[in-house]
């Protein structure tokens, strides 16, 4: 498929800071310390790409399970001070950003507090900058399509004209459900988990890809032609 695009739309956990696994552990952790066990697998299959509100619901209405608001600040604290300690730029990043010709924009299942630590401590906060759109600011999450639609109305952009960038099913879904494309981004650490790459393809994205240093050239290919920076009509600044 080739079309021009207006707007890229990154998610940011998994696709632009390689979080997943850090969130993964210590969710696993923080939900035993007030008796339920999960392994990681099945977290990692349950609740990978939802925000930690959309978990507690998904305890909630299954199970019958409350996370008590103390538990949700504290697992929340702890997450921050790990992300300060240990959390990295997805390799390749900033090299795809300096490529790419089109504004970009975040769309993240995470809590805004939680998305700007994860740009400004490893240096991509001023690459997006005020264009990071939050799961916070709709009534659903993903799956559902109301943060990307959100995010390209802010931005002025059409939904037809965005790609978005996901490394997980629920945003695919999101995406495909708002009516815009999306790549399938392979390269964090918890895509090397077996029979991940076969659960996003089957969605159908548009392509997959592991590489994030690849990106500039698939979306060039993706538009058709070479692309030229184009203001959008919602002061659409965020130039990758």
């Amino acid at each position: 498929m080739t079309s021009p695009l207006d707007l890229i739309i990154f998610d940011c956990d998994g696709v632009l800071v390689d979080s997943e696994p850090l969130s993964i552990r210590l969710l696993v952790e923080g939900l035993a310390s007030i008796g339920y066990a999960i392994d990681e697998a099945t977290a990692y299959e349950r609740f990978l790409g939802r925000s930690l509100s959309a978990v507690q619901a998904m305890l909630r209405e299954e199970l019958g399970f409350e996370l008590p608001t103390e538990r949700l600040e504290a697992m929340r604290i702890s997450l921050f001070e790990t992300y300060r300690r240990e959390l990295k730029a997805m390799p390749g990043i900033v090299e795809a950003l300096d490529g790419l010709r089109v504004p970009s924009c975040v769309a993240s299942s995470s809590l805004p507090e939680r998305v700007r630590i994860s740009l400004e401590v490893t240096g991509l906060l001023p690459r997006f900058a005020p264009h990071i759109f939050s799961a916070a600011m709709v009534s659903q999450g993903k799956p559902a399509p109301d943060l990307f639609l959100h995010a390209a109305a802010e931005m002025g952009a059409v939904p037809s004209r965005c790609l978005v960038i996901e490394d997980s099913e629920p945003g695919i879904s999101a995406a495909l459900s708002a009516g815009m494309r999306v790549f399938a981004f392979l390269g964090g650490s918890h895509a090397r988990r077996p029979g991940y790459r076969e659960r996003l393809a089957a969605l159908e994205p548009e392509l997959v890809f592991d590489d994030m240093r690849d990106l500039p050239s698939l979306v060039e290919k993706a538009a058709g032609t070479p692309m030229d920076p184009r203001p959008l009509d919602g002061g659409g600044l965020g130039w990758g």
